[in-house]
């Protein structure tokens, strides 16, 4: 068996990697037999040269390869049919901009295993960059913040070595009189957690942050069953929310209604209720002027979303009274909106080697050897061109036109 680590194509590109020069040699050490070589870039966080001096071969062509492994979406000419891939391949959600991406996957006969379904039975992720993408994303926030109020300026994540320079820079960070509510309980969350109380920002529990009509400077967390609730106000159960989300009405307005920020980390079901509606946005006793919307479904629960930001230009305006993008992204009358899609590549070594570690210990065994937990067969969307049957629901999907829903 033998590996590829793919150049990123997607433009602009994508400076993580899935496994740093030092996991590349520690995987050659546990799979003996195993042949592993990197295609060179010249955009990576891990140089050419750093791969060199771990030991691992670099090639340009990687057809001897049976298992290529990037970390986003490959442009259509560099795939190399009857292969193996691991990516994030953004085509599970019937995505209308990756159609074609999953139509070429099939016509090449291609394996395709997307590091998003990586889960255990419990349906818990085994590999993720979800942690990085709340801290970027929560740190952003509080830039766009800065921004508006004029209180403080942060440097762009990207200009920071790491995490440890991004808490130096938080320390007695001054936000004065900003609520700010997150909705999400997993990784994405947490890690945006961790960016506001490097800040000094206070946690309440969501019942406190509702009762409460006090100035001072806090956050909440809300879990499904705070934002949500069903149609017929029956008690929340959570395993029949993930399968019923249409069943859920939504009840995020008493937490906007006191926020001046939101951070969204939560996982969205296109079946489940809008979070802040166009018509909500244009309530005038909303108070939210910043949203850092991270989860970043494009058309999706928040309306202010309407597009993708990036990591050279984070920051949009959204006009609510024309729900189209305004002119200037800080203007009193429009609410700034960060929506960068790919939040870790700001911090994209430190990602990188959590990324890496997670997939040496549960990806990579089952991958190469034994898969009795079934976690890649759970996330193999093709195999050999066709929709397995976890996915065969994208058939309709697969058929239709590129770029139509």
């Amino acid at each position: 068996m033998k590996i590829g680590i793919l150049r990123e194509t997607k433009a602009p590109p994508d400076r993580r990697v899935p496994l740093t020069p030092g996991q590349c040699k520690q995987l050659l050490a546990m799979f003996p037999g195993t042949g592993l070589v990197v295609q060179p870039s010249l955009n990576r966080c891990f140089s050419d040269a750093e791969y060199r001096e771990a030991g691992v071969k670099l090639q340009e062509n990687l057809r001897d390869c049976d298992i290529l492994m990037g970390v986003k979406e490959l442009d259509l000419p560099a795939l190399i049919g009857h292969k193996t891939y691991l990516f994030f391949s953004h085509t599970a959600k019937e995505q209308p901009y990756n159609r074609r991406l999953l139509q070429e996957i099939s016509r090449m006969h291609i394996t395709l295993v997307d590091y998003e379904y990586l889960v255990r039975t419990d349906h818990s992720r085994v590999v993720a960059f979800g942690r990085w993408a709340g801290v970027v994303g929560a740190y952003n926030g509080l830039r766009a913040l800065g921004e508006r109020t004029g209180a403080f300026a942060l440097r762009p994540a990207w200009m920071l070595s790491g995490l440890e320079e991004m808490i130096t820079d938080l320390a007695n960070l001054p936000v004065e009189h900003t609520r700010i509510v997150l909705t999400g309980g997993g990784r994405v969350a947490h890690g945006a957690m961790e960016i506001l109380r490097a800040a000094g920002i206070r946690e309440v529990t969501p019942m406190a942050y509702l009762a409460d009509d006090n100035v001072e400077t806090r956050f909440c967390r809300l879990d499904p069953w705070h934002y949500a609730r069903h149609i017929h106000d029956l008690d929340f159960n959570f395993d029949h929310f993930i399968e019923h989300p249409d069943a859920y009405k939504n009840a995020f307005h008493p937490y906007a209604g006191k926020s001046d920020m939101y951070i969204a980390c939560h996982f969205w079901d296109p079946r489940s209720p809008e979070l802040l509606s166009r018509e909500d946005l244009q309530d005038p006793e909303l108070p939210i002027r910043v949203i850092a919307d991270i989860s970043c479904d494009i058309n999706g629960p928040i309306a202010s979303t309407i597009r993708p930001s990036t990591i050279a230009d984070p920051f949009y305006g959204y006009d609510p009274a024309s729900g189209k993008e305004a002119e200037e992204s800080f203007r009193n009358d429009v609410i700034t909106v960060m929506a960068v899609d790919n939040l870790p590549g700001e911090l994209p070594r430190d990602a990188s080697r959590d990324f890496g570690e997670a997939l040496l210990k549960n990806v990579l065994p089952p991958l190469l050897g034994d898969d009795r937990e079934g976690i890649v067969h759970r996330a193999t969307i093709t195999r050999n061109g066709e929709l397995t049957e976890l996915f065969s629901y994208l058939e309709d999907y697969l058929k239709g036109s590129p770029g139509n829903q």
